[in-house]
Formats: C-alpha cells, sequence, structure tokens
C-alpha cells in the first residue's frame, strides 16, 4: 500500500529554518520557547500558496485546491473564491487545512494514492488523483465524499473536504476523492477509490458494511451513477453499491428501480440544479419502493456545502441520520 508519511523531526528542523518573506532566519509568525518550536496555525490571512507548499503537506498539497487555477481566485484562506459556489465559510476552510495538518505532523496518513507510479505514468493525468482521508474511530463505517465543479475541476474545499470533516467528527472514516475531470474518468477514479478502501480495510481500521457516497452538482452525479451501476461497471472490482447515496444540487433525472436509498437536498434559487427535477426523481424511486428524502431550502442557490449561517444549516445530521437508518434495516 502506497501511501504519504510523516517527515518527523526533519518537518520540525524545515520549518523551523524557513521564515515568512524569505528574508533571514527570523521566526516572526511563530512562537518559540527554548529550543521548542510552536508552529502558528493557519488563519483566514494566511496566503493559499502558504498552504500549498507546506512541508506537512508533502506534495499532495497542491491537491488541497483546484489544480486548474482557472476555476479559483483569491490569495488568502480567506479570500478563496470558487467558480459556481456559493457561502463558501472561511472559518471552515482554516478548519479544514488545520485539522489535516495537525494530523499529518501527528504522524497521521492523511493522504492515499489510489493508482500506481507505473498507472501515472501511462496516463499522467492521474497524478491529479487520490483520496483525502478523515479518520474517524476504528471500526467504523466509510464515507466517500465526491466534490462538484461541473467536471472541469474538483471544488473538494467547499464541496467535500468540509463533509469528511463533519463525518469524521460523528465517529465516521471519510474520504474526499480528488478526481480527474470529465464524467467518465470521474466515476473511474471513484470505482478505483471503492476498490482501493475494500483492499485496504484492515489497514484503515474501517468497517465496509453500508457505506455511503456523497456528491455535490457533478460529484452527487458520481455518487449517484457509482449507485445505480456499481463499481464494476466503471473498472473497480465486483463490489457492492453503497447502503446510501447522499446528493446535493444536480438536476439528474435517470435512476434504476435497484438504486440504493437517495437522500437529496438543493436550494429552491439554484439555476443549474433545479429543485423540481431532483424531487420528480426521487418521487419516481419512492414509488419503486426506495427510501428517499428529499429537502428544499428557501432563498439559496448552487453550491452551499454545509449551508453554514443558512437555510440548509444542519442538513448535514439529516443525512447522517438518513444514512444510520439504512445501517440498522438491510444494511446490517
Amino acid at each position: 500500500m502506497r501511501k504519504r508519511t510523516w517527515l518527523g523531526p526533519l518537518l520540525a528542523l524545515a520549518l523551523s529554518l524557513s521564515a515568512c518573506g524569505g528574508g533571514g532566519g527570523e521566526l516572526s509568525d511563530r512562537e518559540t520557547k527554548g529550543d521548542d518550536t510552536m508552529e502558528t496555525k493557519f488563519t483566514v490571512g494566511t496566503p493559499i500558496e502558504e498552504v500549498i507548499r507546506d512541508p506537512a503537506f508533502e506534495e499532495y498539497g497542491r491537491l488541497l485546491f483546484p489544480v486548474d487555477s482557472a476555476y479559483w481566485s483569491g490569495d488568502t484562506l480567506g479570500d478563496l473564491w470558487l467558480i459556481w459556489y456559493s457561502h463558501i465559510d472561511p472559518s471552515e476552510t482554516v478548519e479544514i487545512v488545520n485539522t489535516l495538518k495537525e494530523r499529518a505532523l501527528a504522524g497521521e496518513t492523511v493522504f492515499y494514492d489510489i493508482y500506481t507510479d507505473e498507472e501515472k505514468a501511462v496516463d499522467p493525468e492521474k497524478e491529479d488523483t487520490g483520496l483525502f482521508f478523515f479518520k474517524g474511530e476504528p471500526g467504523a463505517r466509510f464515507a466517500v465524499c465526491n466534490a462538484g465543479g461541473a467536471f472541469a475541476y474538483v471544488g473538494a474545499m467547499q464541496d467535500s473536504f468540509p463533509h469528511a470533516l463533519e463525518l469524521s467528527k460523528r465517529g465516521y472514516n471519510a474520504f474526499a476523492l480528488i478526481y480527474r475531470p470529465g464524467a467518465q474518468t470521474a466515476c473511474e477514479d471513484l470505482a478505483r477509490a471503492i476498490t482501493f478502501i475494500f483492499d485496504h480495510a484492515g489497514e484503515l481500521h474501517i468497517d465496509t458494511r453500508c457505506y455511503s457516497l456523497w456528491g455535490g452538482s457533478a460529484g452527487a452525479r458520481m455518487a449517484a451513477w457509482l449507485g445505480t451501476y456499481g463499481p464494476a461497471a466503471f473498472g473497480g472490482d465486483e463490489l457492492p453499491r453503497p447502503g446510501a447515496v447522499i446528493m446535493q444540487y444536480t438536476g439528474l433525472g435517470e435512476y434504476s428501480p435497484e438504486d440504493p436509498p437517495t437522500f437529496a437536498c438543493v436550494g429552491d434559487r439554484d439555476g443549474i440544479a433545479p429543485w423540481r427535477v431532483m424531487r420528480a426523481r426521487l418521487d419516481a424511486m419512492s414509488a419503486c419502493g426506495i427510501d428517499t428524502e428529499f429537502h428544499r431550502y428557501p432563498g439559496l442557490g448552487h453550491g452551499f456545502g454545509l449551508g453554514t449561517g443558512t437555510a440548509a444549516e444542519g442538513w448535514l445530521d439529516l443525512a447522517v441520520r438518513f444514512w444510520e437508518r439504512q445501517m440498522k434495516s438491510a444494511c446490517r
């Protein structure tokens, strides 16, 4: 199993020797006491490039933000803007990168490659893939969160990292997938990610029963398609389909009578994913005997993520309860 490892004392040494601005050796952004160096946490004023280059993240720091810079802007964490997204909460962004850094420096593996070096050599685009791991309780179920971005880019900092972090706080093992843009390649990467997780379930200390797939916008389509067709249809192993699919704001109409239980939510001002299309799909699934739950939130447009400070705040708790209901019934 190929994974990123902690650099240990070498990281601390490298960080202690690097000063903001690249001038002298002053530790202006750090507090020191004796020979110990206390790393200052990221803040809303931290430059995004500083986060990307932080040695704690090794070479995968560049995957924290969209690889294609045409789809995002902002100099600092507090300024981050992603195209097609609304209500980005800078405090959530800061918490995410601080959590990942703290865990990496504590020796946890927070990023896993899903493709081998040989596979990346054949297809260099696979370099920009992988799973960020937000560890929960040992032996807990797992979820894979998939960000949107119209299959042009991966908006993880708004549409999958926050969800994975919140799920881990509730004890679940959550992964956020960084995938290749494009509907087919994205689904292939999700199928590979699920296969990878199943293959390494023992090492990851997870329960693979009744796993869930989460997604917003394009990521919701990925979750739904894998729920409908299963990982093998996209090049993964013959594995169980998810026990629950959790979808946000996508105008998908197709489904099958064998689809997994599905939860969906959307804003009633969404000009990209009309709420009536989402509700019609779930109504049709319910008519087939599939357990569904739908929520429409007033005044919200596309890409609200966790919905902190909006009418949608708390939707994730409802989604978790929906997933847990499946664990207690068909997925025991």
